[in-house]
C-alpha cells in the first residue's frame, strides 16, 4: 500500500488558522526569521508608521526606549490611530488595525500619499509576535489604552482621559517562544534610526536604553539630510569631490533625491531607499541611477577628449570604482517584494530616475569640469586595473587556476556533487588540514588547508588580490568566480566554513577571508553560506570523565560544580593540537560541532568595521578596539 493510501487526503486535512494565528505558525514569511535581523524588524515595523505619520505631515519626533525589561517603547506624535468603530467589523479601528492582518489605512491615498508600510500587516505581526503589547492611542482629543498578550486583547478598548496631544505609544516585549533571541542591540537600533534620520532632514529620533547601569541616549537629526549621510559614509576615507553632489527633485508624485561623492578606494557602495526603506536587493530606482551615471561621465569624457575616439567606453564598473552614493526616493504605491522589502519594482522608475540623474549630472560636470576629470582619472585606473586583472585571470586559467572545471591541488575534496548537501572548511594550516582531512566524513566535506594569512583586499585592486595565490585557490575550489564574474549558482559548497584557531593570528586569518568574501563575493554572505569553526579552548578531564569547553565562563562554572574534584585541565593553542577523532567530534561533527552563521544585520554598520579594521588608516583600528574591548570574553596574547 502507498503512502497516499494509507493517508486519506480530504477536507478534514484542510485548515483555516483563524486571526493572527498564521503568523505565530510561520513567522520568518512575515519578519524574515526568527533570530536577531527578525527580532529588530518588530521594532522597524512600529518606527515606520510613525516615519510614515512624519511623512503625512504630522509629528517631527519620534522616540525609541529599550526598557529595564527588553521591552520596546516606541512614541511619536502623529495623528494617533482612529478609535471610532470600525463599520465593517463593530470594532474600534485601532483593534482591528493590531489584530488583523491587510488592515490599515495605507490601501489608498487619501490618509497616506507616501508610504513605507503598504501590507497593513506590519504592527499587527508585532502584536502576533510579542508576548505582551500595550497601547496607547491619544486620538481625537481623548486618550485610550489596551493590552494584548500574543495578539489577545486582554482588556476591553478603553478611553481613559481627555488630551491636548495626538499620537500613538505602543510598547511590546518580544515573544520568547517565537525568538532565538529576545536581546535587542543598542548599535543595530541606534544605527537604522540614524540612516532614517539622514533620509528626513526635518524628523527627529531619540534612542534611549535603561537597561544598563546608566541610562543611555542618542539623539539623531540631520539638516543636511543625504548630503550629510554621504558624508559619514565617507568620513573615514581621502574623498576626490570635497563637495558631496547633491540633487533633489519632484517628478509628478515621485520625490528623488541623490548624493555621491568618490573616495580613493576601490570599493562602490551604494545605497539606496524606497519610502524610508532600505532597498538592500536595489530595484529599478538603482538601475536608473547606474544607467544615468554611466552615460553622463561617458558624455563629459568625450565632449573633454578624455577618452580617445576609438577608446572602448567606461563600462558601469569603472565609473563607480571608489563611488559612494545614496538613493533616495518617496512614491506613492510602492511595488516591494515581500514583507521584508528587499527590492523595489516599480518598473516606471527607471526612467523617471534616469532621465532626472542625467540631466543633474550633465549639467554639474559641465559647471565643474576638475571634478569631472578626477571622477574620470579614476575610472581610467579602474579600466586599466580591470585589464591587467583580466590578463590575471588569463594566466591562472591557463594555468588550470581559474578554470571551475579543474580543483587545487591541496583540496581534499567529498564525494558528493550536491552543492546543497556539501561542506567546505577552509582550515588555518598544513597540520590542522591534515588532521581535519583524516577526521571529516569523505561524503560530504572537503578540506582546503590555508598557509598563512591571505591578502588584505580592503587595500588591493582586483588585479593584485589575483596573484595572490591562497586567494586564487579559494576562488577555484568555490567554483564562483569572482567579482563581476561571480555566478552565486556555480557555487560547489553550501556550507563554506571557516576553520581558524581560537587565538589572535586565528582570528585575524578569519578577518582576512570575511574581507574577501565581504568586498568581493557578498552574496556568499548575503545567502547565508558562510560559517564560522568553534573549537573548543579547553579539554576537561577528571576521574574517567572528560568534557571540552568553548569559553572562559564554561570552564568557571564548570569549576564551581565539581569544586572538590581534581581537574586536568588543557587549553588548546591551535587545531593542530587535536588529533583526528578530537577534531570531528569538537568541530566537524554536525551534531556536537558549535557553528556560528555570518550574517550581515546592518549593512551601513558592517562596511563601517571592516573599512575601521582593515583600512590603512591604524588610528582608526586602535579606536575601533578600545571601544570594543569590553566585549571580548578571551584574548590570547
Amino acid at each position: 500500500m502507498s503512502l497516499f493510501e494509507e493517508q486519506a487526503y480530504n477536507a478534514n486535512q484542510i485548515e483555516i488558522l483563524e486571526g493572527l494565528e498564521a503568523v505565530r505558525r510561520r513567522p520568518g514569511m512575515y519578519i524574515g526569521s526568527t533570530g536577531i535581523k527578525g527580532l529588530h524588524h518588530l521594532v522597524w515595523e512600529a518606527v515606520d508608521n510613525s516615519i510614515d505619520e512624519f511623512l503625512a505631515g504630522y509629528g517631527n519626533k519620534i522616540t525609541v526606549t529599550i526598557n529595564e525589561d527588553n521591552s520596546v517603547t516606541v512614541e511619536d506624535w502623529g495623528r494617533g490611530i482612529p478609535a471610532d468603530i470600525h463599520p465593517d467589523t463593530g470594532l474600534p479601528a485601532a483593534q482591528v488595525v493590531l489584530t488583523t492582518l491587510h488592515a490599515g489605512g495605507k490601501f489608498n491615498n487619501n490618509s497616506y500619499k507616501v508610504s513605507g508600510g503598504l501590507h497593513g500587516v506590519g504592527i499587527s505581526v508585532v502584536n502576533a509576535l510579542s508576548e505582551w503589547l500595550n497601547l496607547t492611542t491619544f486620538w481625537n482629543g481623548k486618550e485610550y489604552q489596551q493590552r494584548y498578550e500574543r495578539g489577545i486583547p486582554k482588556s476591553e478598548f478603553t478611553a481613559t482621559g481627555r488630551t491636548n496631544r495626538s499620537g500613538t505609544i505602543i510598547s511590546f516585549k518580544p515573544d520568547p517562544e517565537i525568538f532565538e533571541t529576545t536581546e535587542f542591540k543598542f548599535e543595530t537600533l541606534a544605527h537604522r534610526l540614524q540612516e532614517s534620520a539622514f533620509l528626513n532632514k526635518e524628523l527627529t529620533l531619540i534612542l534611549t536604553d535603561k537597561r544598563g547601569e546608566e541610562i543611555k541616549t542618542e539623539k539623531y537629526q540631520y539638516d543636511g539630510g543625504i548630503r550629510a549621510f554621504v558624508e559619514f559614509l565617507n568620513k573615514n576615507r581621502n574623498v576626490i569631490n570635497e563637495q558631496v553632489i547633491y540633487n533633489e527633485e519632484t517628478v509628478g508624485d515621485y520625490y528623488l533625491e541623490i548624493g555621491l561623492q568618490y573616495n580613493d578606494g576601490y570599493n562602490e557602495r551604494i545605497f539606496s531607499y524606497a519610502n524610508n526603506i532600505h532597498t538592500v536587493d536595489g530595484g529599478y530606482h538603482l538601475t536608473g541611477f547606474k544607467a544615468a551615471l554611466t552615460k553622463a561621465i561617458n558624455n563629459f569624457a568625450r565632449k573633454n577628449n578624455l577618452l580617445k575616439q576609438n577608446d572602448p567606453a567606461l563600462n558601469g564598473n569603472d565609473v563607480r570604482e571608489g563611488l559612494t552614493a545614496v538613493i533616495n526616493v518617496k512614491l506613492p504605491d510602492p511595488q516591494f517584494e515581500g514583507q521584508t522589502k528587499t527590492k523595489l519594482g516599480n518598473s516606471e522608475l527607471r526612467s523617471i530616475v534616469e532621465s532626472s540623474v542625467y540631466d543633474y549630472l550633465s549639467l554639474y560636470l559641465d559647471a565643474n569640469s576638475e571634478v569631472g576629470k578626477a571622477i574620470v582619472d579614476k575610472a581610467l585606473q579602474a579600466v586599466r586595473a580591470r585589464k591587467a586583472s583580466k590578463k590575471a585571470r588569463e594566466l591562472t586559467r591557463r594555468k588550470n587556476a581559474l578554470n571551475s572545471n579543474s580543483l587545487p591541488g591541496k583540496l581534499a575534496d567529498c564525494a558528493s556533487k550536491k552543492p546543497e548537501e556539501s561542506e567546505l572548511f577552509l582550515v588555518e594550516g598544513d597540520s590542522a588540514g591534515g588532521s581535519a582531512k583524516q577526521g571529516r566524513n569523505r561524503h560530504f566535506q572537503a578540506i582546503l588547508p590555508l598557509k598563512g594569512k591571505i591578502l588584505n583586499v580592503e587595500r588591493a585592486r582586483l588585479d593584485k588580490i589575483l596573484n595572490n595565490k591562497e586567494i586564487v585557490t579559494i576562488i577555484t575550489a568555490l567554483g564562483t568566480g569572482i567579482g563581476e564574474e561571480f555566478n552565486i549558482d556555480k557555487l560547489r559548497y553550501h556550507k563554506i566554513i571557516i576553520m581558524t584557531d581560537a587565538d589572535v593570528d586565528g582570528a585575524h586569518i578569519a578577518t582576512l577571508i570575511l574581507t574577501l568574501f565581504y568586498r568581493y563575493m557578498p552574496e556568499l554572505v548575503k545567502q547565508g553560506h558562510v560559517y564560522l569553526a568553534r573549537p573548543p579552548l579547553y579539554k576537561v578531564s577528571w576521574k574517567k570523565n572528560e568534557q571540552y569547553l568553548y569559553s572562559e565562563q564554561e570552564l568557571l562554572e564548570l569549576k564551581k560544580v565539581l569544586k572538590d574534584t581534581t581537574l586536568v585541565i588543557q587549553r588548546y593553542k591551535g587545531l593542530g593540537e587535536m588529533n583526528p577523532r578530537q577534531l570531528w567530534h569538537t568541530t566537524m561533527n554536525p551534531e556536537t560541532r558549535k557553528l556560528q552563521k555570518v550574517e550581515i544585520d546592518d549593512e551601513i554598520e558592517a562596511d563601517e568595521v571592516f573599512t575601521n579594521l582593515m583600512g590603512s588608516n591604524a588610528s582608526l583600528r586602535r579606536e575601533f578596539i578600545i571601544a570594543n574591548a569590553d566585549m571580548v570574553d578571551e584574548l590570547d596574547i
